[in-house]
């Protein structure tokens, strides 16, 4: 018989609630004790309170017991990120630079868990204003890869990546504006969802900018879009409602015109383990039906150095409204990074906002002959924990986000999933890409991927599991 615990499946927990096999209660209490055991090495969380975890758990054990749940997410432990406000709860997005921030009304990814009687198991962390793709912060220290914590979890969603790891619970939400959603499920051999601009509200919304969740398996992140979904006034970029269906329709590859992205034409060099493991994932497609064809470069160095120089500016901006002694607490790394944020003059900083534009007219076009584009996440494979960059400490920009950043500005649904292993063992990604508005067919691809892939390309055991 399958235990049912906190690493299960949203649907697996859900029909075991429905059937009295076990109850929010006991799942709930299964990831507190994850939590106490792994949490002191891991450190995937920004505020933690198991008081209120057994008290929300609770109240939906006792909607069970009357028979009637709020939905298919009630009873299932969840987790946020620290930038997805709760009501009561002081955040500071990372920085021990910043002012905590106490809302009085949760965010609205928050508000649409609990209204679907999800258990919120806290806040997880994320580096400095999120501007890292990694764990590192000034505020919670490191967050470590529970599958070897030597190793960073990604960021800027680092501790929802290292929570999702741990099996805490099947979702876990983040936000992305660069890969912060697909680094940590790349680096963690996780899957996970950067949805069409506007899918899900965040707030407050920003250029390339979007809200989605990571987790274990594509029918956990189904399960948390069919519930995260839909507009909000507080985000003005949010699509209309639309009705859709997202459980997996079994799509069949048969006939798809799908390019395989090797070359982003930018930013550092792809490992070669790297590309051999997408184009082996092409290959499965290929020879399944797909129609796969060669997609060149379409970025080039200059308008990834320009959105370098944007988030540049926006967050010299943001260091500079800081009061002296709170700027001597913000991470080294990104006082370094900033600084040159201060030296560019308005027009030049206007021309960085303009080749954005660029960037996202230049991957709407490109990729338009194709049903999904089939490409690395990042360059490389997980790298030590204590570095803020894949590079370390050195000031290389954001030279690994050549293959994410243009899905984020285009506003086209992305999803990075565990295509295998390197020789030393660290996860390898493939990102698979779709239209704007295409979510549910990215999903049903990565459904696909992850029902054909070979079994050196599974999603990683959870650590400890009894």
């Amino acid at each position: 018989m399958t235990t049912v615990d906190a690493t299960s499946s949203a649907a697996g927990l859900a029909a075991a609630f429905r059937a009295g096999a076990t109850t929010p209660d006991d799942v709930a209490e299964d990831a507190l004790a994850r939590i106490a055991r792994l949490e002191p090495v891991v450190n995937a969380f920004a505020d933690h309170d198991p008081d209120a975890v057994r008290a929300d758990a609770a109240a939906s054990a006792e909607r069970f017991r009357r028979g009637a749940p709020l939905g298919v997410l009630d009873g299932v432990p969840v987790t946020v990120k620290e930038n997805m406000l709760r009501a009561g709860v002081p955040a500071r997005s990372g920085s021990a630079a910043s002012a905590p921030v106490v809302p009085d009304a949760d965010s609205p990814i928050v508000a649409r868990l609990r209204e679907a009687g999800a258990v919120v198991l806290g806040s997880t962390t994320m580096p400095d204003w999120g501007m890292l793709s990694s764990g590192v912060s000034s505020l919670h220290g490191i967050t470590r890869s529970p599958l070897d914590p030597a190793l960073t979890v990604g960021g800027s969603s680092a501790g929802a990546g290292a929570a999702a790891a741990a099996g805490l619970g099947p979702i876990h939400m983040g936000t992305d504006i660069g890969g912060s959603i697909r680094f940590p499920a790349a680096w963690l051999g996780l899957v996970g969802l950067k949805p069409s601009a506007g899918r899900v509200p965040i707030d407050p919304p920003y250029l390339g900018r979007a809200g989605g969740p990571i987790g274990r398996r594509v029918a956990d992140l189904a399960a948390a879009m069919a519930v995260v979904t839909g507009p909000d006034v507080r985000d003005h970029t949010s699509l209309p409602y639309e009705q859709l269906d997202w459980a997996d329709p079994g799509l069949d590859v048969r006939g798809l015109r799908i390019a395989v992205h090797t070359d982003a034409g930018a930013g550092l060099p792809v490992d070669p383990e790297v590309a051999a493991a997408v184009r082996a994932a092409a290959d499965r497609f290929a020879a399944a039906g797909a129609e796969v064809v060669e997609l060149g470069p379409f970025v080039d160095d200059g308008l990834l150095g320009q959105a370098d120089r944007f988030w540049r500016v926006r967050f010299r901006r943001l260091y500079d409204d800081l009061a002296p002694e709170a700027r001597a607490r913000v991470l080294p790394y990104i006082a370094r990074w900033v600084a040159p944020g201060a030296d560019v003059s308005g027009i030049a900083a206007l021309a960085a906002y303009d080749d954005l534009g660029e960037l996202r007219h230049r991957t709407v076009l490109a990729t338009a002959p194709f049903d999904s584009v089939l490409s690395p996440v990042a360059p490389m494979a997980a790298f030590p924990a204590e570095r803020p960059m894949p590079w370390g400490e050195e000031d290389l920009g954001m030279a690994h986000i050549a293959f994410t950043l243009p899905f984020n500005l285009s506003g086209q649904p992305a999803v990075s999933i565990n295509a295998g292993t390197t020789a030393d063992g660290r996860a390898i990604a493939l990102q698979i890409a779709g239209p704007r508005f295409a979510d549910l067919r990215v999903l049903a691809l990565s459904a696909w991927w992850e029902r054909e892939r070979p079994a050196d390309a599974a999603v990683p055991e959870v650590p400890g599991r009894s």
